[in-house]
């Protein structure tokens, strides 16, 4: 028998990886919301998140502000962006447009989204547009390949959607697999859970993927549940029940105090089952606040590694008149 190598003595093999904590954010669309949104970034900024990601909407609808808050974000922070992007509606000549100012300008983190479809049918597919979320994946990997030497031979780390409970427009949820599946074999590196209500829906994924031969990560998506309207509005999106006994809590709660204690900590619950359930990280939906996510992550003392306090200062912002397509 051969003796044991460097790799599978040295102590530092066994040491298990922080997890990881990040934060979703959406461009804001007034004034006012940017100055909100800001301070929430300052504060968010302070409990050193691995990533925050932002989102795009389908279409491009708020590809401006995207662009403007991933600026902002790579030349006033020291944070590391995740920009949302979807296919629907879009030409694979605009993606890999768009996919190439990203890269050029410093974004390392793409999240691969179709994106929604609009409920009134009003968008149309122009000739050579991109249908899936995995065509997304090739095409960013395609444009990674032609510009190894930009990224030093590097990888674009490449995120895309995972669902707990399942997808409105799928057959079943052995078709979430199956799609989830094809994605990694894409080239996909890691997954974000949809919003999930129940404590052992992320632990079923995760089950029914590795089964399947998914290996990537799968971060669970966590909303802090103290709004009943949001709560209602995102069970109407999903498809998915919220819990009866938090919906009543939260009901029947005396005043905003209350609710806000009733649903961060029903957020906690659900968080800590996903972590005892092996997830790897935690990916907080924030709406752009940040009290009910500070809370959330006080209750669950995460252990954050120190990060530099320098904020990374860039020569060419991106390009907006680029992303316009």
């Amino acid at each position: 028998m051969s003796p044991p190598n460097l790799i599978q003595t040295h102590p530092l093999h066994t040491v298990s990886a922080p997890v990881a904590l990040s934060y979703e954010l959406f461009p804001p669309r007034t004034p006012a919301a940017s100055d909100s949104l800001w301070k929430t970034i300052k504060e968010l900024e302070a409990t050193n998140p691995d990533y925050v990601s932002v989102t795009y909407g389908a279409s491009g609808t708020n590809r401006d502000t995207a662009v403007e808050l991933l600026n902002r974000l790579l030349n006033e922070t020291t944070l590391r962006p995740l920009a949302h992007l979807t296919c629907v509606g879009n030409t694979a000549e605009e993606l890999a447009e768009i996919v190439t100012d990203l890269l050029e300008n410093g974004v390392r983190g793409i999240l691969a989204l179709r994106g929604d479809h609009p409920r009134d049918g009003s968008l149309e597919h122009p000739p050579g547009s991109l249908h899936h979320a995995q065509d997304l994946i090739e095409l960013i990997r395609g444009v990674e390949q032609r510009r190894t030497a930009l990224l030093c031979a590097g990888r674009v780390a490449i995120g895309v959607a995972a669902y707990p409970a399942k997808h409105p427009e799928s057959p079943s949820q052995e078709h979430d697999i199956e799609v989830l599946l094809a994605k990694q074999r894409s080239g996909a590196d890691f997954a974000i859970t949809q919003v999930f209500f129940h404590a052992g829906q992320y632990a079923d994924l995760v089950r029914r993927a590795r089964r399947a031969g998914v290996t990537i990560p799968i971060i669970p998506g966590v909303m802090p549940l103290t709004s009943l309207r949001r709560l209602q509005r995102l069970g109407d999106l999903t498809g998915v029940e919220p819990v009866p006994e938090l919906v009543r809590a939260l009901a029947s709660a005396d005043d905003d105090g209350e609710r806000r204690r009733i649903g961060v900590q029903a957020t906690v619950d659900l968080a800590r089952a996903a972590l005892d359930a092996g997830a790897p990280g935690i990916h907080l939906y924030t709406f752009n606040e940040h009290g009910a996510a500070l809370e959330v992550l006080d209750k669950l003392q995460l252990l954050r590694p120190d990060r530099p306090t320098f904020a990374r200062r860039r020569a060419t912002p991106l390009s907006a008149s680029v992303l316009a397509g």
